[in-house]
């Protein structure tokens, strides 16, 4: 880590760097990244693989990293963008009309951004697919097979999180649902789990954080 790192007000990873987002709107990475010179006014990173993303206070997103796929390719004239998020070789970018557009790697069909998709609140990607979670609590996903069949009736989620090939979902009763791979026990969600304020997934993992009683 860069010595004298402060003021750090949001962190991401990918597999091989790291990034950290400074209070005055710069961002300091390490590992095998190298942040665009003059990048400022950033309010979000994201991050996976060897891809960085940075949502800046204009609605722009920026881009950087190897680009095997096209994920460092950001689609012209991109704009009005509130949230974003990195998978393995592609990105996503939740515009504030609630629609998303995606971009790079395809071969999963995880930047077939569904049609008519809206009302979306937030967004998260992963090893090859993508997951929407709408205004009413309910989710959207696309990309490879196990990770696109959305428990039935999932409803009443708050936040959602995307793993190498499993995802994850926060519900405003503070338990969580998993699914996808579970070759780790990554979706084995442990009998009990309540209390849950926030989730995070990884190569063969899945966290969450609860509210002690």
């Amino acid at each position: 880590m860069p010595t004298g790192l402060t003021s750090v007000v949001a962190i991401a990873a990918g597999t091989h760097h790291s990034l950290a987002l400074k209070g005055d709107g710069s961002v300091v990475g390490w590992g095998y990244t190298s942040v665009p010179r003059g990048l400022s006014g950033v309010v979000a990173i994201a991050a996976d693989e060897d891809l960085s993303l940075a949502l800046k206070s204009n609605g722009s997103v920026v881009a950087w990293g190897d680009d095997y796929y096209g994920d460092t390719h950001v689609p012209a004239g991109l704009s009005g963008v509130v949230a974003i998020a990195a998978g393995r070789y592609h990105g996503l970018a939740l515009k504030a009309n609630g629609t998303v557009v995606a971009w790079g790697w395809d071969d999963y069909t995880q930047t077939d951004v569904p049609d008519g998709l809206t009302g979306v609140s937030a967004v998260a990607a992963g090893n090859r697919s993508s997951l929407a979670l709408k205004s009413d609590g309910t989710v959207v996903a696309w990309g490879e097979m196990n990770q696109t069949y959305v428990p039935v009736d999932l409803a009443g989620v708050g936040a959602v999180a995307v793993g190498y090939d499993h995802c994850v979902a926060l519900k405003s009763n503070g338990t969580v649902v998993a699914w996808g791979d579970n070759y780790y026990g990554q979706t084995s969600v442990p009998s009990g789990l309540q209390g849950g304020i926030a989730i995070s997934a990884g190569h063969g993992i899945s966290l969450a954080v609860v509210q002690k009683p």
